[in-house]
């Protein structure tokens, strides 16, 4: 079992206050480390970060072709661990899709970046593309958010994400931001 930590403050009939257990390592992975207690805009600060890691991690430590390879192991990580922490976060806060679960926007700007030249206006474009499909939700990325628990937390960011994926894609094949 995960360690536990205090949350939400109850009274009691006796009028002491009790903190209701959350489970410590599921926030800290569905917050991304506490960055998705910052404002405003957690889900930008979340891809921000991630695109600033993914831009210095690829840089310093993957070549050529090898970064897509790792940039869809790292989305796919994500994924899977992101599904239950959210889950477990969004039962626990009694919050169907709190704003500070931000790890589907590391694991959406992750699938935002595959393949993507190590350029930093490709970054840039992956970032911007991102988050503006997170945000507008077009279909069907609006019913997929619909979807129980974590999945729908999640998958409405990884759609966001193949979206902004194929644009960069169409940019990089045009070579528009060369």
């Amino acid at each position: 079992m995960c360690p536990t930590i205090a949350m939400n403050r109850k009274s009691t009939e006796l009028g002491i206050e009790e903190q209701a257990p959350r489970t410590a390592f599921a926030w800290l992975v569905a917050t991304f480390f506490g960055v998705g207690f910052l404002r405003p805009g957690p889900g930008t600060w979340a891809s921000l970060a991630t695109a600033a890691l993914w831009w210095t991690g690829a840089g310093l430590f993957v070549q050529g072709s090898l970064q897509s390879f790792y940039a869809t192991l790292a989305a796919c990580f994500v994924l899977m661990v992101g599904i239950p922490v959210s889950s477990i976060v969004a039962r626990e806060s009694g919050i169907p899709d709190p704003g500070y679960v931000v790890i589907d926007e590391v694991a959406g700007q992750l699938i935002a970046l595959i393949a993507v030249p190590l350029r930093w206006q490709y970054v840039l474009a992956s970032f911007i593309l991102f988050r503006g499909f997170d945000i507008l939700k077009p279909p069907p990325l609006r019913q997929l958010e619909k979807l129980p628990g974590g999945s729908g937390i999640m998958l409405d960011d990884v759609g966001a994400g193949v979206f902004a994926n194929i644009i960069v894609q169409v940019l990089t094949h045009f070579r528009i931001l060369h």
